[in-house]
């Protein structure tokens, strides 16, 4: 009887959908830089609030009848700028940890 513990097991199921990392060199690899991704999200959030935005007034106008999708809008607008927040913080103490090391 095998142990519940035991991981013997374990090397049999084969990773799927998972992207491989590529290991860190002197060599420039291809793709966007950090600040324009960074860029990009946060226009994808502005791009959230305007539609929330615009939604609202169009509820408030009379417009549209669909509460639903007023509310589901805004709860992704919510939830983008929440996240934005929240990556801002952790870049925020990552830049004063950096800036407390002594050299």
């Amino acid at each position: 009887m095998p142990d519940d513990m035991s991981l013997g097991g374990i090397g049999k199921i084969a990773p799927t959908g998972i992207p491989s990392i590529k290991p860190l060199g002197g060599a420039e690899q291809p793709g966007k830089s950090f600040s324009e991704i960074l860029f990009e999200k946060i226009d994808q959030v502005n791009g959230l609030q305007q539609e929330a935005n615009t939604a609202v007034e169009k509820l408030a106008s009379g417009e549209t009848d669909n509460v639903n999708d007023v509310l589901v809008a805004v709860q992704k607008a919510d939830m983008a700028f929440k996240t934005l927040m929240q990556i801002r913080n952790k870049l925020f103490d990552a830049y004063q940890e950096i800036n407390q090391l002594r050299i």
